[in-house]
Parts: C-alpha cells; sequence; structure tokens
C-alpha cells in the first residue's frame, strides 16, 4: 500500500508527534491552516468516512476522546477549535486515510469554503 500516513505510522516518514496509543496517532499538519493545527489517526487503514462501520466505529468514539484530551492540553478547549473530515474527491479528501484536521487558535469563518 502507498498511503503517506500508513508510512507515517510505520516510522518510514517521519513526523511530529504529539500523542500515540495502539490505535491512534496525532501528529502537527506540516502545511499548518491555523497556530494550531494537527491531525489524528486511526493505525488501522481506513480509507475514508463512508467505511466506518461497527467494526471500527470504537476507534472513532477513541479519536474523539483524544481530540479533546489534546484540545485541553494545548490549550485551545476553551476559547474553541473546528474538528475537520474531508470525505471523498469532491469533500477535499487528498489523502485516502481517514483523518480528522483538529485547528485553533484563530479565529475561524463560516463557511469554510
Amino acid at each position: 500500500m502507498d498511503c503517506i500516513f500508513c508510512k507515517i505510522i510505520n516510522g518510514e516518514i517521519p513526523s511530529s508527534k504529539i500523542y500515540e496509543d495502539e490505535e491512534v496517532l496525532a501528529f502537527h499538519d506540516i502545511n499548518k491552516a491555523a497556530p494550531i493545527h494537527f491531525l489524528v489517526i486511526p493505525k488501522k487503514h481506513i480509507q475514508s468516512a463512508n467505511e466506518i462501520n461497527s467494526e471500527n466505529s470504537k476507534t472513532i468514539a477513541h479519536i474523539f476522546e483524544i481530540i479533546s484530551k489534546l484540545a485541553k492540553d494545548l490549550g485551545i478547549s476553551e476559547g474553541g477549535y473546528r474538528i475537520v473530515n474531508n470525505c471523498g474527491k469532491d469533500g477535499g479528501q487528498t489523502v485516502n486515510h481517514l483523518h480528522f484536521h483538529v485547528l485553533g487558535q484563530r479565529d475561524l469563518k463560516w463557511p469554510p469554503g
């Protein structure tokens, strides 16, 4: 498989990790769109939100628990932050491995674009 996020998980590509456990990895985005911008990904390859099902939904819930923890740890929980998931080509997904962007520490406008 030629997935950049799988390569990051396997240590083939370096990342600026901020959290890791058996199920998920979180690291700073190299193309920051906000002062705080990190990604949280499942270690098991799930192509997109379209593939969330009863077998992997517990991992997705765990991802949101980690997002909440990291938002507190990084000081963005009080002021607020945005969680973004792009699904499919029209949704802006450029890496076909489920991932959640977490952006904070700036005023995030709506609609996003």
